[in-house]
C-alpha cells in the first residue's frame, strides 16, 4: 500500500562524503603522527574509536544522501550506526615498547607508513614472553640453595605460596585485561583506569621501581655468573684472607655491575630494536638450559656424574686449592703430605703442628650427585637454617671435638654467607615468579588480546609452576644436601651447582643462564623507562613531566637516565640476596592492587564491567590480595612498611597536587556507594546537638559577565568551615534554562574557579529561574541530598538597596529571610562583606564581639569558636556582651554568663551592658518620620530616578532643620493612651524587634524535648519579655499624658510601633558602636522581619540604623534548635 512521505530537501552530500572518506583514509594512514601530536595529553595512544575519542573529523561523513533526512539534526553529535561499525572494523591500536619507535627510525620518507594489523597469537605473543620473564636468574643461581636450606617440604610451601599468588593475580588481571581494550602501559594502564589516578600513579611508580630493581638484580646475576663461574680470574679485588672474600666479591660486583649497566643503557639508547631481535635468542637459552637440567636428572638414574665433595669429619671443604681429598698419599713407598695438609698445618712435614679438628677427624669423599634413585631425598626433606658463618655439615658423618671457632673462620670450610630463615627465602625466591604482566604489556601486538592474554598468561604460570615444583623435588632427590647448601659451588671446584646436574655439560647452564640474565636485564631497562614515560605523559604527577619527553622518535631518553640511576643504587647494594626482597615488595604491591581493582569492580557491579574472561570471582581476588599482603610482611616487614609508605606518599601527593582525571575508575564507584550508604544512614535521625555544625548554603551573586561579586563571602565560608562539613554555593540567574544554558555553565565555571582560589571545599549549584525570588526559594528548599542538607544560609547584605531603582532587590532579601525562618534554617548575613579578611590575611591582636540579646540556640556562641579554629582569626579574643534591663541584676547576670561559658568550655570575656534610659529622643522621631514619609512618597509617586532622589533630599533637609529647631529634651512620650497601648500589643507580637515567635516556639519545643538538667537559663525568657513589656506600658502611660501637647504636629500621625523599634535600633546601635567599633568582627542577633509586608522597607531602615558605624558585622538568626551543649 503506497504511503506518502514529506521529505525535507537536503543538499547533495556526495562530494562531502567523498572528502570525508579521504579525510578518514588520511587519518588512518597517520595514526602514528596523531598519537605523537597528542602525546602530551592523557599519555595514552589516541584510540581511533568513537567510543573513546570522537573527534571533529568524524563528522564529515556522518550521513549520505537524503535517506536519513529525518535524523539530520542528530548527525552533529550522534554518528550513524553504519559509520560507527566501519570505524570499529578499522580500529587499530599500537603496541607498547619499541615497535612504533622502530618504524619511526626505519621510515625515511616524509610520510609514516601505515600500521599493519597485529598478527601475534597466544603462543608467540603471550605464552613465550611470560615464560621468558618468569624463568630467570633465581632458578639458576639460588633455587638449589633454597631447596638445601629450607628442605623439600618448606621449599614446596614457598613455591606454592608464590605461584598461588601470581595465579590468583593472573585471574584478576585477565578479567581486567579482557574488559575492553588495554592500550600501551599494560599493568599501569589497567590499575589507573580501574582504581583512579591516585592509586594508578602510586602503583605505577611502584611497578616502575620494581622493574628497575629487577634490572639491577639481573645485572648482578650476570656479573655473579661471569666472575664466579666463567672467568674467576677477571676479579679486580682479590681477597688475601678468607674472611675478606665476601667483601672482595661485593666490590667486584659493584665495579663490573656499573660497567655492565652503562653498556646495557647505551644498547637500549642506540636502538631497542636490537633488544627485541635478541629476545628469541635469550628465550632459546632459557629453554635449552631447563631441558638440559631435566636431561641431566634422567641421566643420574643410569650414570650419575662424578662430582666428589671432600669432607673433613662432617664439615664440607672448599675444593679450590687442592686436588686430592687426602691428608697424605703414598708415592713410591714414601708418605708425603697433600695440599690439603698444608691448608691445616704449619708446614708440609708429617710432624708439623696441625689444627686440632683436622688431626682428630678423617677426610672422606662423598658423591655430590648420588642420583635420583639413591634415596638422598629423605635427608633433604627438612630445613637446615643457621646463622652467618655456620658451617655446612653432613650430620650422618662422624665428627670429633677440637673445634675452635676463632680459628675455623680462617680454614677452607664452606660456610653460610648470610643468616638464613624461612621468611628471607620467601623474599629471595619471589622474583622468580614475577613477569606475569609481559603478555598484557604487549596487548597491542596481539591478534585477539581478549582471548590470548588470559590463556597465555595462565598457561605460562601453570608451566613455570610445574617447572619449579619438579625442580624442587628433583634437586632434593638427586643432589647431596651439603652441595645444595653450597651457594657458590666451592665444594665442587667452583662449578655452578645446578650446572653439575645438567647434561651434556655444566657449561650449557652457565652460558645459558648468563645470556638469560643479560636478556632479562636489557628487557627491564627497555620496559621501565617506557612505563615511566606513560605515567609522566598522563600528567598526574607534576614533577615527572620532564620524563615524558624523549628523542624525535619517541625514545624516552630522560626516563632511561633516571632508570639507570636507580638501577645503579641496586648495583651498589651488590648482593643479589639483598636486592631480591626489595623488588619483591614493589611487585607484590602492584599485584595487590590488580587484585583489589578486580574485586572492587566485581563487587560494585559497575555497568561497564563486562570481562570476556568469565572464570573470576571477587573472593579469589580478595584471596590473592590477602596473599600479596601476607607475602610482603613475610618476606620483610620493614621493606613492606617502606614500600607502603612510598606508595602512600605518592598517593597523597597526586591527590594534593595532581591533575584532575576522570577515567571512570572503580574508586569513584566505591565512593558513590559509600556516599549512598552514608546518606541513607544519615536520613534515619536528625543530628544530635553535639554533632551539629553549620552546613552552609551560600547565596552568591554574579555580575553581568557571570563573575563572582563578593568572593570574600567564599573566604568567610572557608574560615567558618575549616574544610569540614557541607558547603553548597548557590546562584540564581533570571530567565529560562534553554536561553541561559551557556551563561549558567559559565557562571558555574567562574564560581568553581573562585571556590578553588578561596580554598572553599564544596559543591556549586547554579539555578535558572523565571525570577530571582523563586530561584532562591527553590535553592533553600531543595539544595542538598537526604541527610546532607544545609542547615544554615549565608548571604551578603544588599548594601546598595537605597540607591537601587528596583525595590525588588531588598524585597528579595526580606523574602529570603522569611523563607529561612519558615524552613527552620539558621541565617547569617554579612554586612560590608568586601572588607572581610582573605584567607591569606592574619589578623593580629583584636576581638570578635558577640552581642547576645536573645537566645537563639547558641549560634552566637558557636560561630566565634569555629572562626578561631582558622589561622586568620586564631589570635583574636572573644568578648560577649549581653543587655540588662532596669530590674535585672547585672552582677548576677555576669556571674551566670561566666559560669555558662565555663560549662560550654569557651574562653571569652563577659560584659553586661545596662540600657535603663527609656527616653525616646527627637532624633528617633525624626528618623522614623523621614522613613515613613519616604516610604509613603515612593508608594504614591511613580517618579523618575532623578526626581525621586531630589524628593528624598528635600525631605532630609527639612528633617535636619526641624531637628535643629527642636529642644532636645522636649519629647519623651510614646503612647497616647492605654487604648492605643492595647491596640499595639498585637503589632508588638507581630513584629518584635529582638524576639521572633518562631525562635521562641521552637526553643520551647526543644526545652520540652530536652527536659531536665539540659534546660539552660536564657538571658531573655518569654515570661521576662511580657513582664518587661507591661512594666514599660505602665510607666509610659503617665509620660504619654504629660508630653502629649509637647509633640510636634507632624509626629502625631507616626506609627508608635515604628517609633519604639527605631528607638531600640538607635539605642542599641549607640551601645554597640561605643563598645565594639574597634572589633575585628561584630556578631549580633538579627531581628525578624514584620509579618505585615507593608513594613518591609521600614525593616530595612531599622537594620541600617542598627548597623550604622560598624565595619564588619555578621547578623545571626537561629534556626529554632539548640546547637551547643554543656554536656559531653
Amino acid at each position: 500500500m503506497p504511503t506518502n512521505f514529506t521529505v525535507v530537501p537536503v543538499k547533495d552530500n556526495t562530494r562531502k562524503a567523498k572528502e570525508g572518506d579521504e579525510e578518514e583514509d588520511v587519518d588512518d594512514n597517520n595514526v602514528l603522527r596523531e598519537e605523537e601530536d597528542n602525546a602530551t595529553g592523557d599519555g595514552v595512544p589516541k584510540e581511533n574509536s568513537p567510543f573513546i575519542n570522537n573527534t571533529d573529523n568524524d563528522k564529515g561523513n556522518s550521513y549520505d544522501g537524503t535517506n536519513m533526512a529525518l535524523f539530520e539534526e542528530e548527525m552533529d553529535s550522534n554518528p550513524m550506526v553504519s559509520s560507527l561499525l566501519n570505524k570499529l572494523a578499522n580500529y587499530t591500536n599500537l603496541t607498547q615498547g619499541a615497535q612504533e619507535h622502530e618504524e619511526a627510525e626505519e621510515d625515511e620518507g616524509p610520510k609514516k607508513k601505515a600500521v599493519k594489523s597485529p598478527q601475534m597469537g597466544t603462543f608467540m605473543g603471550v605464552y613465550l614472553p611470560c615464560l621468558q620473564n618468569i624463568l630467570g636468574v633465581i632458578l639458576f643461581l639460588r633455587l638449589t640453595w633454597i631447596v638445601g636450606t629450607a628442605g623439600i617440604l618448606e621449599s614446596l610451601a614457598i613455591v606454592g605460596l608464590c605461584c598461588s599468588c601470581t595465579m590468583l593475580t593472573a585471574i584478576s588481571m585477565s578479567a581486567i585485561a579482557t574488559n575492553g581494550v588495554v592500550p600501551a602501559g599494560g599493568s599501569y594502564y589497567m590499575i589507573s583506569r580501574s582504581l583512579g589516578p591516585e592509586f594508578g600513579g602510586a602503583v605505577g611508580l611502584c611497578f616502575y621501581l620494581g622493574t628497575t630493581f629487577a634490572g639491577s638484580m639481573y645485572i648482578l646475576g650476570t656479573i655473579e655468573i661471569l666472575l664466579t663461574y666463567i672467568v674467576p680470574k677477571a676479579a679486580i679485588f682479590v681477597a688475601e684472607k678468607k674472611e675478606d672474600e665476601v667483601d672482595a666479591l661485593l666490590n667486584n660486583m659493584r665495579v663490573y655491575g656499573t660497567c655492565c649497566l652503562a653498556l646495557m643503557a647505551i644498547v637500549v639508547f642506540v636502538g631497542v630494536k636490537y633488544v627485541n631481535k635478541l629476545a628469541l635468542v635469550f628465550l632459546a637459552c632459557v629453554i635449552l638450559s631447563i631441558l638440559s637440567i631435566y636431561a641431566g636428572v634422567i641421566k643420574t638414574i643410569f650414570e650419575p656424574p662424578d662430582f666428589p665433595v671432600c669432607m673433613l669429619g662432617n664439615r664440607t671443604l672448599q675444593n679450590n686449592n687442592f686436588d686430592s681429598c687426602l691428608k697424605t698419599e703414598v708415592i713410591g713407598n714414601l708418605t708425603i703430605t697433600t695440599k690439603l695438609w698444608k691448608l691445616f698445618c704449619d708446614g708440609p712435614e708429617l710432624n708439623a703442628t696441625c689444627n686440632d679438628y683436622f688431626t682428630n677427624n678423617n677426610v672422606t669423599s662423598i658423591q655430590g650427585i648420588p642420583g635420583l634413585t639413591s634415596g638422598v631425598i629423605s635427608e633433604n626433606m627438612w630445613s637446615v637454617y643457621g646463622p652467618l658463618a655456620m658451617m655446612v655439615e653432613n650430620q650422618k658423618l662422624p665428627s670429633f671435638g677440637g673445634s675452635d671457632p676463632s680459628q675455623d673462620i680462617y680454614m677452607p670450610y664452606v660456610v653460610n654467607d648470610i643468616t638464613t630463615f624461612f621468611t628471607l627465602l620467601v623474599g629471595i625466591y619471589f622474583p622468580s615468579v614475577t613477569g606475569i604482566m609481559a603478555g598484557s604489556n604487549r596487548s597491542g601486538d596481539l591478534r585477539d588480546a581478549q582471548k590470548s592474554i588470559p590463556i597465555g598468561t595462565i598457561l605460562a604460570i601453570a608451566t613455570t609452576s610445574i617447572i619449579y615444583v619438579t625442580c624442587v623435588v628433583l634437586f632434593g632427590a638427586s643432589i647431596e644436601g651439603v652441595l645444595l647448601r653450597d651457594k657458590f659451588g666451592d665444594s665442587v671446584k667452583g662449578n655452578l651447582v645446578i650446572g653439575t646436574l645438567s647434561w651434556p655439560s655444566p657449561w650449557v647452564i652457565v652460558i645459558g643462564s648468563f645470556f638469560s640474565c643479560c636478556g632479562a636485564g636489557l628487557q627491564s631497562l627497555t620496559g621501565a623507562p617506557r612505563l615511566l614515560q606513560a605515567i609522566a605523559r598522563d600528567g598526574i604527577v607534576p614533577f615527572l613531566q620532564v620524563f615524558g619527553h624523549g628523542k624525535a622518535n619517541g625514545e624516552p631518553t630522560w626516563a632511561l637516565l633516571l632508570t639507570a640511576g636507580i638501577c645503579e643504587i641496586g648495583i651498589l647494594i651488590a648482593s643479589l640476596d639483598a636486592v631480591a626482597p626489595i623488588l619483591s615488595m614493589f611487585f607484590l604491591m602492584c599485584y595487590l592492587f590488580v587484585n583489589l581493582a578486580c574485586a572492587v569492580q566485581t563487587l560494585l557491579r559497575t555497568p561497564n564491567w563486562r570481562p570476556r574472561f568469565k572464570y573470576y570471582h571477587w573472593a579469589l581476588s580478595f584471596l590473592g590480595m590477602s596473599l600479596c599482603l601476607a607475602l610482603m610482611f613475610i618476606s620483610s616487614w620493614y621493606y613492606a612498611i617502606v614500600a607502603m609508605a612510598i606508595a602512600g606518599c605518592i598517593y597523597k601527593y597526586i591527590e594534593y597536587r595532581g591533575a584532575e582525571k576522570e577515567w571512570g575508575d572503580g574508586i569513584r564507584g566505591l565512593s558513590l556507594n559509600a556516599a549512598r550508604y552514608a546518606l541513607i544512614r544519615l536520613e534515619e535521625a536528625p543530628p544530635h546537638t553535639k554533632n551539629w555544625r553549620p552546613q552552609l548554603l551560600v547565596l552568591l551573586n554574579v555580575d553581568s559577565d557571570q563573575g563572582v561579586k563578593h568572593p570574600r563571602l567564599l573566604s568567610l565560608t572557608t574560615q567558618l568551615k575549616a574544610g569540614k562539613g557541607l558547603t553548597i554555593v548557590g546562584n540564581v540567574l533570571e530567565g529560562t534554562y534553554l536561553t541561559k544554558e551557556a551563561e549558567a555553565k559559565r557562571a558555574e565555571q567562574n564560581i568553581k574557579s573562585s571556590m578553588s582560589t578561596e580554598k572553599t571545599k564544596g559543591f556549586c549549584h547554579v539555578v535558572v529561574s523565571s525570577n530571582l525570588r523563586d530561584g532562591f526559594s527553590h535553592l533553600i528548599q531543595s539544595a542538598g541530598l537526604g541527610g546532607m542538607k544545609h542547615n544554615t544560609v549565608l548571604m551578603a547584605w544588599p548594601g546598595t538597596w537605597r540607591q537601587s531603582n528596583d525595590p525588588q532587590s531588598w524585597k528579595n532579601f526580606i523574602e529570603t529571610v522569611r523563607e529561612t525562618t519558615a524552613t527552620h534554617h539558621a541565617l547569617l548575613v554579612a554586612k560590608n562583606v568586601d572588607s572581610f579578611p582573605t584567607n591569606q590575611d592574619r589578623l593580629g591582636e583584636g576581638t570578635i564581639d558577640v552581642w547576645w540579646v536573645v537566645h537563639d540556640g547558641g549560634m552566637l556562641m558557636l560561630l566565634p569558636f569555629l572562626l578561631r579554629q582558622h589561622k586568620v582569626w586564631r589570635k583574636c579574643k572573644m568578648r560577649i556582651f549581653t543587655v540588662a534591663q532596669m530590674d535585672d541584676n547585672s552582677i548576677q547576670m555576669k556571674k551566670d554568663l561566666q559560669m555558662f561559658l565555663y560549662h560550654l568550655r569557651l574562653d571569652a570575656e563577659v560584659e553586661v551592658v545596662e540600657m535603663h534610659d527609656n527616653d525616646i529622643s527627637a532624633f528617633t522621631y525624626e528618623k522614623t518620620l523621614v522613613m515613613e514619609q519616604r516610604s509613603q512618597m515612593l508608594k504614591q509617586m511613580q517618579l523618575s530616578r532623578t526626581e525621586r532622589e531630589r524628593e528624598i533630599q528635600s525631605i532630609t533637609d527639612e528633617s535636619r532643620s526641624s531637628i535643629r529647631r527642636k529642644n532636645q529634651g522636649a519629647a519623651q512620650g510614646a503612647d497616647l493612651s492605654q487604648q492605643s497601648s492595647m491596640m499595639e500589643d498585637t503589632q508588638e507580637d507581630e513584629a518584635q524587634l529582638i524576639h521572633d515567635r518562631n525562635t521562641a516556639s521552637h526553643a520551647a519545643i526543644n526545652d520540652k524535648a530536652e527536659s531536665g538538667p539540659e534546660r539552660v537559663h536564657m538571658t531573655w525568657t518569654k515570661d521576662k519579655l511580657f513582664t518587661e513589656r507591661n512594666r514599660n506600658r505602665e510607666c509610659n502611660a503617665n509620660v504619654a499624658v504629660r508630653d502629649l501637647f509637647n509633640m510636634k504636629p507632624e509626629w502625631e500621625s507616626l506609627n508608635q510601633s515604628n517609633v519604639r523599634r527605631m528607638h531600640t535600633a538607635v539605642k542599641l546601635n549607640e551601645v554597640v558602636v561605643n563598645k565594639s567599633q574597634g572589633a575585628h568582627l561584630v556578631l549580633l542577633n538579627m531581628p525578624g522581619p514584620p509579618r505585615n509586608r507593608g513594613g518591609d522597607e521600614n525593616y530595612m531602615e531599622f537594620l541600617e540604623v542598627l548597623l550604622e558605624g560598624l565595619n564588619r558585622v555578621l547578623l545571626v538568626r537561629g534556626g529554632g534548635r539548640e546547637v551547643i551543649t554543656i554536656y559531653s
